[in-house]
């Protein structure tokens, strides 16, 4: 992730937020492990998956978005966009006066009610047509995207975020726990893997993140949890691809980590 002053300033062209039409929504289809480079805008962004999982990535977090979930992007965030499968996305692009306080300066994944679901579906998605609009039509827009305002400023945020570290090395590994989170158990083999020594490894996630590898895994596994069972893969399926022995040893590691079971920790998050 190249630091602020490096990455583009991206314009999305016919979507660009101005003081007439300061929210502007896109629809979009990204492929699986299709790529959006890292880039910044000048003005923030809502990316909604529709259907699909998607990871977007900053220069200190990630976060794994799941169906009908949202991650906000702040102006000026360099941010950068992996699917995890086909994804249908949604991203609303708004102007800097919309949404205005310190709740909005960070990046962080909302929950998408679902009046705020319809309400983005029901944004127009293409440039400015020819000819101008009717009136009602234009009220009508207006009027969707001031609910819309009001939908966001009560969406509740969910803790999917993953941080990541600032050292290039540790960086990797961490990138690579998340592409495949289940292709190792514990901390022995990630450290093998990496050239570390389990002591080493151990040292320079407390350093780095604030935190133990076996709090940061737990972390990461629940959100990719949260994308499987969005798509009804039943317990052992979910437990089998984050590599578990067992639906209960899973089980275990989510009651541990949120204090609850994970049936109760998916329908509440």
């Amino acid at each position: 992730m190249p630091p602020a002053t490096h990455a583009p300033i991206l314009s999305p062209g016919g979507f660009t937020p101005t003081d007439e039409r300061p929210l502007r929504a896109k629809s979009r289809q990204l492929e699986h492990r299709a790529d959006i480079q890292p880039h910044r805008h000048d003005w923030a962004q809502l990316v909604f998956s529709v259907s699909g999982a998607v990871r977007v990535n900053t220069e200190a977090s990630t976060y794994i978005v799941p169906p009908q979930r949202a991650v906000w992007i702040p102006q000026g965030l360099v941010h950068a966009v992996t699917a995890i499968e086909h994804c249908d996305l949604r991203t609303v692009y708004l102007h800097g006066s919309l949404l205005t306080g310190a709740t909005w300066q960070t990046g962080r994944v909302l929950e998408v009610s679902p009046l705020l679901r319809e309400l983005l579906l029901a944004l127009p998605t293409l440039p400015d047509p020819e000819p101008a609009p009717a009136a009602a039509e234009e009220r009508r827009r207006r009027s969707i995207e001031q609910l819309v305002i009001l939908e966001l400023q009560r969406a509740r945020p969910l803790a999917l975020g993953v941080a990541l570290p600032a050292d290039a090395r540790l960086r990797r590994l961490c990138e690579a726990m998340l592409r495949e989170p289940g292709r190792h158990a514990g901390l022995e083999d990630w450290a093998l893997e990496a050239g570390y020594s389990p002591r080493t490894l151990s040292r320079l996630f407390r350093e780095q993140l604030s935190t133990s590898f076996a709090q940061w895994r737990s972390q990461l596994l629940l959100a990719h949890a949260l994308t499987l069972a969005a798509r009804g893969r039943p317990m052992s399926v979910i437990a089998s691809e984050l590599g578990y022995a067992s639906a209960s040893a899973f089980t275990a590691m989510v009651t541990r980590t949120v204090g609850m079971p994970p049936s109760r920790f998916f329908e509440s998050a």
